[in-house]
């Protein structure tokens, strides 16, 4: 016999309701998920600054230049939450947080900067238009 069968029988519609403590419990209470995802806005430690006079800079020269997995669980162990990489991933995939900023080295901050024109002949194609 089905265990709801069974609960509705002896209950009612009462007996059909969500049974709570169900599942594991959390190893990482919301109190401690919060600073983690707040690390995703803060400025990696390593990544380098420009001083007013021109120079590089970086508060931490050893540590990370951007946030990855590793070094994002790596700063919640060191304030002391016990997390592991794949914890911060389901944490992070769960709020919705980006941990990576992709940029292309492409594209310049530097506003005289002007990028490539289009081809240098007209008659060179895109693309081969035969297969090989």
């Amino acid at each position: 016999m089905r265990r709801w069968l069974h609960r509705f029988n002896q209950s009612g519609l009462e007996g059909l309701e969500d049974l709570g403590g169900q599942g594991r419990k959390r190893r990482i209470t919301e109190e401690q998920r919060s600073p983690i995802i707040s690390l995703v806005k803060t400025v990696p430690p390593g990544r380098l600054r420009w001083e007013p006079v021109g120079e590089l800079w970086a508060f931490d020269e050893a540590g990370p230049p951007e946030w990855t997995l590793d070094s994002l669980a790596a700063a919640a162990r060191a304030e002391g939450i016990e997390v592991g990489r794949s914890q911060v991933r389901r944490i992070l995939l769960a709020e919705g947080v980006r941990w990576r900023r992709t940029r292309s080295w492409t594209r310049s901050k530097d506003p005289d900067f002007v990028p490539k024109g289009h081809r240098s002949s007209a008659s060179t194609p895109a693309h081969p238009t035969t297969r090989r």
